[in-house]
This record gives C-alpha cells, sequence and structure tokens, in this order.
C-alpha cells in the first residue's frame, strides 16, 4: 500500500523543476522568441481538428486559423479513438462559441454533419459561460441552462427526444438552472449547479451516472450524498468532484484504477479517492486522473499502460503516487495514451506515446520522460486534447 500524500510528505520531496530537466527535449525555434497570440494545437489531424485549414498530422505546435489565446475563456476537444471523431470548440471571451473538426453526429453544432477543418462560429449562439465537449457532443451553459448538441446514442443530450436522432444544432437539456459548470464525458453528462450539487444524465454504464443505478438517463439526475462541490473534471467513463474541504470523489469506470480507491471495481455511487488531502485542482483525463496540491505537488492515479501518468512506469494504478518531477503545473489534459501540461513559467510539457506526433517536440519518438512543445515563455496558460485521440491544443 502507497503511503498517505499528506502535505508534510509530498513538502519533504525533493522536487525538480520540470523545465531543467535534462530528458527535455529542445523546443521548435518558431517559438523561442516569445509568446505568438495563437491557440496552438499538434499530433493527429485526419478530420482537421487542428483547425488549420489541412488535415496533415503536426509534430510541432501549429497556429489554429484566426483565435487568438487572449480572446478563448475555454477550449475543450472531444472525440478520438476508433469513432474517428475527433473535433474541438472554443468558447470566446464575448460568450460566442467557435467549431471545427469531425462533424459526423453534428457536434460541431453548425446544422450540418460536414467535417470543417478551420473554426467557424456556432450560429445563434451566444452568452455562454462553459463548455464541454465528450466523445460525440457537447455542452454549454448559458444564464444557468445548459444547451447540448451532437450525439444522443445514449441520452446524453437530456432533451427526452428520440436517442436515435441527433441533434446539429443546440437544444434545451430537461430541468435544469443555476448551473455554472458542465463536463461531458464520452457518452454522458455531467452539470455542477450553484449550490454545490452535482447533476448526471446519458449512459449509465459502468456507474458513471454516480446515482446507485447503471440504465440510461434522459433527464438530469442528482447525485446523492455530495454536496459543496466546487469543481467537476470529466473523464471518457469517470468523474472526478473537489468538495469545497479540498476532499476528493470519484465514480464511474475503475478498471484501470480512475478512480483511485484502492480497487478496480466500477462505482455507481461516489468514493473517496484515497491518500489525498488539501486537493487545490483536479484533472480527469481520458481514464487517469491528477491531482495538484495545495503546496504545489502533484499526484496521478488511473491508466498508464502507456506511460501517461509519467511516474517512470507502465503500470496503471488504483491509488494515487507522487509525481515528483513535476513543478508549478497549472492546468493538465490528456487523450489516450498521453498527456499534456501547462507550467507557470508558460510552458507545455508532454509525456506518453508519440507516435503521431502528440507531444508536440517535432518528433514521433517516445521519450522516456517529459518532453516540451511549447518552451518558457510562451504564455500559455490552458491545455486540452481529444478525450480518447491523439491531438492536443495550447492556449
Amino acid at each position: 500500500m502507497i503511503p498517505p500524500l499528506r502535505r508534510s510528505l509530498l513538502a519533504a520531496l525533493t522536487l525538480t523543476a520540470v523545465t531543467a530537466a535534462p530528458c527535455l527535449s529542445s523546443a521548435p525555434s518558431a517559438h523561442a522568441t516569445g509568446p505568438d497570440p495563437w491557440v496552438r494545437a499538434w499530433g493527429d489531424n485526419a478530420k482537421g481538428q487542428l483547425g488549420n485549414g489541412s488535415t496533415l498530422t503536426q509534430q510541432t505546435p501549429s497556429a489554429v486559423i484566426g483565435i487568438a489565446r487572449d480572446d478563448v475563456r475555454e477550449l475543450s476537444a472531444g472525440g478520438g479513438g476508433t469513432d474517428a471523431n475527433p473535433f474541438a470548440v472554443a468558447l470566446l471571451r464575448d460568450g460566442t462559441v467557435k467549431s471545427w473538426g469531425a462533424n459526423t453526429t453534428g457536434q460541431l453544432g453548425n446544422g450540418t454533419t460536414t467535417d470543417q477543418p478551420f473554426p467557424t462560429t456556432v450560429a445563434t449562439l451566444s452568452g455562454v459561460s462553459a463548455i464541454s465537449a465528450g466523445a460525440n457532443h457537447v455542452l454549454a451553459v448559458k444564464a444557468g441552462r445548459v444547451l447540448a448538441w451532437g450525439s444522443n446514442a445514449k441520452k446524453q443530450l437530456g432533451t427526452g427526444l428520440d436517442p436515435a436522432n441527433p441533434s446539429k444544432t443546440p437544444v434545451s437539456v430537461q430541468s435544469l438552472d443555476k448551473v455554472m459548470d458542465v463536463g461531458a464525458g464520452c457518452d454522458f453528462s455531467v452539470a455542477l449547479r450553484q449550490d454545490g450539487t452535482v447533476w448526471t444524465w446519458g449512459s449509465g454504464a459502468n456507474g458513471r451516472l454516480g446515482t446507485g443505478a447503471t440504465a440510461d438517463r434522459d433527464t438530469p439526475q442528482k447525485v446523492a450524498d455530495l454536496t459543496d462541490v466546487e469543481s467537476i473534471s470529466v473523464g471518457c467513463d469517470h468523474v472526478l468532484a473537489l468538495t469545497a474541504d479540498g476532499a476528493l470523489k470519484a465514480w464511474g469506470k475503475n478498471a484501470e484504477g480512475q478512480l483511485g480507491n484502492d480497487s478496480t471495481d466500477d462505482s455507481d455511487k461516489p468514493v473517496d479517492v484515497t491518500y489525498l488531502d488539501a486537493v487545490a485542482k483536479v484533472f480527469a483525463t481520458s481514464a487517469s486522473g491528477f491531482a495538484v496540491l495545495d503546496d504545489g505537488s502533484v499526484a496521478g492515479w488511473g491508466k498508464n499502460t502507456d506511460g501517461q501518468l509519467g511516474d517512470g512506469t507502465k503500470a496503471n494504478r488504483t491509488t494515487p503516487v507522487p509525481l515528483d518531477h513535476l513543478n508549478g503545473v497549472q492546468d493538465v489534459a490528456g487523450g489516450a495514451d498521453f498527456t499534456i501540461a501547462a507550467l507557470d513559467n508558460g510552458s507545455v510539457i508532454s509525456w506518453g506515446v508519440n507516435a503521431t506526433g502528440q507531444l508536440g517536440d517535432g518528433s514521433t519518438n517516445t521519450p522516456p520522460s517529459t518532453t516540451t512543445a511549447l518552451p518558457p515563455g510562451s504564455g500559455i496558460t490552458h491545455v486540452a486534447a481529444t478525450v480518447t485521440g491523439k491531438s492536443g491544443f495550447a492556449y
């Protein structure tokens, strides 16, 4: 059993600044002169999900056409994997939304099912305050209400309409108001209300709705016995919820240990992520989890068969392990087999598999540890990744 990851223990660890680690590769020279103004994307681009007007794989970060970083409030990437349906959506600071990439199930929200290799505005959508992309659908918050579009095959749109029919434009989710944030899983949906309660709908497989049942639901249901939640982060099939007192809860699929509760049993109700306290930030990647603690130290757990936890092994972790080489982590995202992080010096680092250039370091070589996608001083504060795919984004 791994000893408790208390602040006193983690503070005693000798943390090595990632930007000084000798294993980091050199950053592309095009970005060495300082920050540029654009959202950057790299990796797989078969459906135009990098938003640069092409469908060519990019081994280094390329500019997303026409989207300046300063204009972006939030960017979320969806799809990937065997469904070959990768896409991205960006919420701008003016409350409008742009989308690009694959559009098989209408997840671009533009009324069509035509792929689009560059960003365009989702028509008639404004006043949006939060957004999240799943495998084939998108959620958005507007004036405390939730809108959804894309696939409804598992009732993840929450509309009560025929699940056989996707929605190619935004529609209203039933029976929810005063919502502050949303998270889209691969085929289910999660909403955090202003009162600290969490509501779920869509696929109930593996207990990912957290309601004690596994049936699909087309109407939002409250997750029982869960209060004072401050933030949520949703993976493909699991959910992480951070409470006001710094405790971390999880539910859903657990075959790779993504619930962090020292087991591999799925849970249809919230369970404690073990050996963690004083959690400041939490990030669910495709089938893993990461936590930044109050002292700035980082722990990870869950799927690790491709080294996506970055702990030097390829063993799945059912409880959090300290990642003592990570320092200054501001944001984390991950796809099927890789992870990326934005650091407080404006750089982006990455680790895991790199066969499709998803680490963004200018190669397709899988490094033994972390590598650099964008160097210090790049001005990056956030990252995103296609939820089950091989594409990364920085803004």
